[in-house]
């Protein structure tokens, strides 16, 4: 497995694959379509809309067709190698092509691959939740396991909605959430989610949630320094509530780190201690959403830990099978859950591929290696090399803001550093720079519309947890040529 220092990829993993890849002819996986043999370099067009039988997100857009991941890196059927600065969307925190996980897959798909959680359990649902309550702050220890991070959401907040109307307070259904926020895509979840490019076309779907500004320092006036701030201090809470009636609020949720939506932004040290209190005075469930940030992202097991509070519910997902096979969970303390175990007897709320054996196998052999190597502890002391090594972008001259903690940094673009004014939407700079950057053979995340609901542009790096010093460093030099190539795509000079 991973020694520490050490990644499953690098520079030897491109120069071994390119290798191979010059040594052997390409061989189609049988059913796939014949893609005529592609040359380096030469543009891949046949997976653009309306070609082949797949429509993808981006309809107008040509996507590399990967055929091989190892440790930090990807490589396409041209063989170029991509650096993988953000695990795919924040889940390949083991990187690509590990094998023990991949035989933990295989070895539960041959004993039985699907069973219905609503006539069985399984050993490795039983195991991953009983490693997994380990490492889960306070009195967290019981979990309900789905698939996808938007699932997970749905479901913390229905139980916090059944909760309360099994404790006898049915007017308790409001939900409060920051802006900007991001939460998923499925309805109740997208509801939750302050992010006005994909809640517009199904607004009259949404359920209404009451919102509160976001503790994003960057964007504040007070630029997180003023204790006082009702925004970076949690009193915007406590008015919200009184502005509401606390007879009628159920949750609060918020990300303990700010993940795509704010592009790793970390509130005050004291912001969720206030968020806590004001939470236990008005009977709120906080909701934690480590969906992002968790399983060691950050530095720590579960982003919220450096903070010392406790929420009363927790969605993870991602980094816990480590983008092996689709897994999510909530997790909930047994004061919640025993209300509904003594009540109606029955949680509310079921999907077919809950609790599904290969992803908790997946999700039991990812977590037992992340203790096994010690990679939450590597993540934090890499984590540090990181933040130091981006911290350098800061002299480049629309880079506004570089933040961040462990493994997860965000960096904020800006037409005018002195103001902090944002790229107009119009002129896409985040879009330009993601597909220099993808062309220089790094891949980021991109976001769009944080500074004030259209624009903002930043970009998320997160790397797998078994990057190298050295692949940091490229990740930094790869960096600064997508950026000097995003200046020249949209034409803007210096400020």
């Amino acid at each position: 497995m991973v020694e520490l220092g050490k990644s499953y990829g690098g520079v030897r993993a491109v120069a071994r694959y390119r290798a191979q890849h010059a040594a052997a002819p390409r061989r189609r996986p049988v059913g796939c379509v014949a893609f005529p043999q592609l040359q380096r370099g030469e543009t891949v067009t046949l997976n653009r809309y309306p070609h082949g039988h797949v429509f993808y997100r981006k309809l107008g857009k040509s996507y590399p067709r990967v055929v091989r991941g190892e440790g930090c890196w990807l490589f396409d059927d041209t063989g170029k190698a991509y650096l993988d600065a953000v695990g795919g969307a924040y889940v390949a925190n083991l990187g690509h092509s590990n094998p023990e996980i991949a035989d933990a897959l295989a070895r539960q798909a041959r004993e039985f691959g699907y069973l219905s959680a609503t006539a069985f359990t399984h050993g490795p649902v039983e195991e991953l939740a009983g490693e997994l309550a380990e490492t889960l702050p306070g009195d967290l220890n019981k979990l309900y396991f789905l698939s996808s991070g938007s699932e997970a959401v749905e479901a913390a907040l229905k139980l916090a909605r059944q909760y309360w109307i099994e404790a006898g307070k049915p007017s308790k259904h409001r939900i409060i959430a920051l802006n900007p926020s991001y939460h998923g895509n499925t309805l109740l979840a997208l509801s939750a989610s302050a992010r006005e490019q994909y809640r517009l076309p199904f607004r009259e779907w949404l359920v209404d949630v009451e919102r509160i500004p976001a503790p994003y320092a960057y964007r504040c006036a007070c630029r997180g320094d003023d204790p006082t701030c009702p925004t970076c201090s949690g009193a915007a809470l406590e008015a919200q509530i009184q502005r509401l009636g606390a007879d009628t609020v159920a949750a609060f949720i918020a990300e303990p780190v700010g993940g795509s939506s704010t592009g790793a932004s970390t509130p005050r040290s004291d912001y969720f201690r206030r968020i806590r209190e004001i939470c236990d005075r008005h009977q709120v469930l906080f909701v934690a959403d480590e969906i992002l940030c968790g399983a060691g992202r950050t530095g720590t097991w579960w982003a919220v830990e450096p903070y010392g509070v406790v929420p009363d519910l927790m969605v993870v997902g991602k980094g816990i099978s480590g983008g092996y096979a689709p897994l999510s969970a909530v997790a909930a303390p047994e004061r919640i859950v025993d209300v509904i175990a003594e009540g109606s007897g029955s949680f509310l709320h079921a999907q077919t591929f809950s609790f599904h054996p290969v992803s908790c196998a997946a999700g039991l052999a990812a977590v037992r290696v992340l203790k096994r190597e010690r990679l939450v502890e590597r993540c934090a002391k890499l984590g540090v090399t990181l933040q130091r090594r981006l911290a350098t972008l800061m002299d480049l001259p629309h880079v506004g803001d570089v933040r961040g903690r462990g493994l997860l940094a965000g960096i904020e673009f800006v037409e005018d550093k002195g103001t902090r004014a944002p790229f107009p939407r119009a002129a896409k700079f985040v879009e330009a720079f993601t597909e220099a950057a993808q062309e220089a053979g790094l891949i980021v995340w991109p976001n769009v519309g944080h500074a004030d609901g259209v624009n903002g542009d930043l970009v998320v790096v997160a790397p797998p947890f078994v990057v190298t010093e050295q692949e940091i460093d490229q990740i930094v030099t790869r960096f600064k040529t997508a950026h000097a190539a995003a200046l020249k795509a949209v034409k803007v000079g210096a400020r």
